[in-house]
């Protein structure tokens, strides 16, 4: 189970050329790195600095942390990124950016990562920054790539390469694309293109160690994917010979995710010849470089070796345990997942377990089933972001045509300009009276919807109780603790009910901690919270908590789900709530949205936002609402 894009030219890309030299990044270690953190660390607790000192050690911690540990990246980037921005500092801003969006992607959050990667390509394209912006565009064709969109993940790195060519870049900065773009010719089992840009990235790495007389840290990756590809072929000494190659060099000082995958190759390559005790001392060495990074689909690659070795050794109980660790881990991952479920399976038919192993030989014919529905909605989503994507370059080359038009008939230009600002003024206070109709509307909806809810509730729950009371008192013998249970439970119900129409935390503390609180008297919502908290717009604040809250009822009374996840991002400028279920779904082209669904995308367009909602019958429904705010 061979990870779905390696992540060490992100990486090193990122701190190349954000942080550190070119010629001095091939001498880091982990050890290095670490000791490098703890002397910026105590300069930061000894010295005075000023801002421009802060923002350069910020940096080179979070630069060095998103080698190894990205938790940390989180905590330092931010701080990075604040004092970039006030001391306008635009290339590091880039680089935070870009640091945020990628660790966001090791931790499988897409939607938080593109939302970074966007701010950080705007801003490399407004300050006419050629090399980050070739960089932000090949780390969003990482994040493509990671979720198994290898089509648009190629056509983000061919796009890197033409910009290279336009700007007349230096040839050695084309590397990293190349080789990722033989790795995923791999992954979409095309050897032949595979060869071909790893071949041009080879050559590339010789030119490079004939001008500086040493090897850069990619050479390991060349050799690792010529061996990924000899092996896939079953050409088992060509795979042993680079792979070797790639370990000899890794033993100088290398990163972790090079090591890690050298010593998995080489523990398949001895898989397959059988030589088992070898195997496995480069299996377990590939699981302890995994632990390093913390990176699931690392720890996948390398745990699924591992269970492999142990089949193959006949210690049924092992390989068992090793692939139920990776299989509680995430078992989200169909392409890993069909083999982990196999594993066990075989484990379990070895030991006798009949039962255990039926049911995931089970798992693995349903997750086989659901990886031939992924691949064909992937191949679709590919086309449809390939599409988008040339649809916006033909956009901006028309632009380009209309701006050297308005150049040449720069009077009639302008007077045609006055007229459509007179129009688009006229046409803006037109959508604006229909906007604030909407809203009005909307809220009138709602509020009438609130009142039969709350007639409901005071009728069926708290005066239904109080009737059932009173009967029971006029009975003989009847227990007062009981009495006092029941008496209990009306002051809860009114309580709830109260804290629905005016929740306290919301006015006191603002819509973070109400979502949250709310989330929690539930024990299966789950609140997750990323970003800056701040107090914005009271109206922007209601609108959050009242989606949050109704997207949650409607879960529970309509999708019948085992589990909710609310996530609410809080930027600068935007405000994203998601409310994702594991339940039953439907089909949005066949049920129309209810009342319920109307009045929330209502609120959230008078708010000048937008709601979308992804379901499909089985697969859960997740909904995410987007606001811009103002401070």
């Amino acid at each position: 189970m061979i990870s779905k894009m390696r992540i060490s030219t992100i990486l090193l890309l990122l701190a190349l050329i954000l942080s550190f030299s070119e010629t001095a990044m091939a001498d880091l270690t982990i050890d290095s790195y670490k000791s490098e953190i703890d002397s910026l660390k105590n300069v930061l607790k000894t010295q005075t600095l000023t801002e421009r000192d802060l923002l350069e050690i910020y940096n080179g911690i979070t630069s060095r942390y998103a080698a190894y540990e990205i938790d940390s990246v989180f905590v330092y980037a931010p701080k990075s990124l604040d004092l970039a921005r006030k001391l306008k500092n635009n290339e590091l801003e880039i680089g935070n950016c870009s640091h945020l969006g990628i660790a966001y992607c090791f931790r499988d959050n897409y939607d938080s990562a593109f939302i970074w990667l966007d701010k950080a390509k705007e801003l490399a394209e407004k300050t006419r920054n050629t090399l980050a912006k070739v960089s932000v565009i090949e780390f969003m064709a990482f994040a493509y790539a990671r979720q198994g969109k290898y089509l648009s993940a190629i056509d983000f790195y061919t796009q890197s390469l033409k910009v290279l060519d336009e700007s007349g870049s230096d040839e050695t900065k084309y590397l990293g694309a190349l080789l990722n773009l033989a790795e995923l010719y791999r992954n979409l089992n095309n050897p032949e293109m595979a060869i071909q840009y790893l071949t041009k990235a080879e050559e590339l790495c010789n030119k490079i160690k004939s001008l500086r007389g040493k090897y850069e840290w990619n050479i390991t990756q060349v050799y690792n994917e010529y061996a990924f590809n000899y092996l896939k072929q079953g050409n088992l000494d060509k795979a042993n010979d680079y792979a070797l190659k790639s370990d000899s060099i890794n033993r100088e000082g290398f990163f972790v995710i090079n090591k890690c995958q050298t010593q998995g190759l080489l523990a398949s390559i001895c898989l397959q010849r059988n030589d088992l005790d070898r195997a496995l001392s480069y299996a377990k060495a590939s699981y302890d470089q995994a632990a390093v990074l913390k990176d699931n689909k690392l720890y996948a690659y390398s745990g699924k070796i591992l269970s492999d070795v142990y089949l193959a050794q006949k210690r049924y109980p092992e390989a068992e345990a090793e692939a139920l660790k990776i299989w509680q881990t995430d078992s989200t991952d169909i392409d890993g997942a069909r083999a982990i479920a196999l594993n066990i399976a075989l484990a379990n038919i070895s030991m006798g377990n009949k039962e255990k192993a039926a049911s995931y030989l089970q798992k693995y014919s349903e997750l086989n089933a659901r990886y031939s529905e992924k691949s064909f909605q992937t191949t679709v989503s590919d086309i449809t972001i390939k599409y988008e994507t040339e649809k916006k370059e033909m956009q901006i080359a028309s632009l380009k045509k209309q701006r050297i038009l308005y150049i040449v008939i720069s009077i009639a230009g302008f007077l045609l300009a006055v007229i459509v600002g007179l129009v688009s003024r006229q046409k803006m206070r037109h959508e604006r009276l229909e906007s604030e109709l909407i809203s009005t509307n909307a809220i009138l909806d709602w509020e009438v919807k609130e009142r039969e809810r709350f007639a409901d509730e005071l009728h069926d729950g708290v005066n239904g109780m109080l009737s059932a009371l009173r009967t029971e008192l006029n009975s003989t013998g009847y227990p007062v603790k009981n009495i006092v249970h029941g008496l209990d439970e009306c002051i809860e119900n009114i309580r709830r009910i109260a804290y629905d129409r005016s929740p306290g935390p919301l006015e006191r503390f603002g819509m973070k901690a109400a979502i949250e609180d709310r989330c929690c008297m539930f024990p299966n919502v789950h609140f997750h919270f990323f970003g800056t908290e701040r107090r914005v717009e009271k109206k922007i604040e209601r609108v959050v908590f009242y989606c949050a809250c109704e997207l949650v009822n409607n879960s529970f009374k309509h999708s019948e789900a085992e589990n909710i996840n609310v996530q609410l991002i809080q930027g600068e400028k935007h405000v994203s709530l998601t409310v994702q279920d594991d339940g039953r779904g439907f089909n949005k082209e066949i049920v129309r949205q209810g009342s319920g669904l109307r009045n929330l995308s209502d609120r959230v367009l008078s708010c000048n936002g937008k709601m979308d909602v992804i379901s499909s019958p089985g697969n859960g429904t997740e909904t995410i609402i987007e606001l811009k705010v103002e401070s």
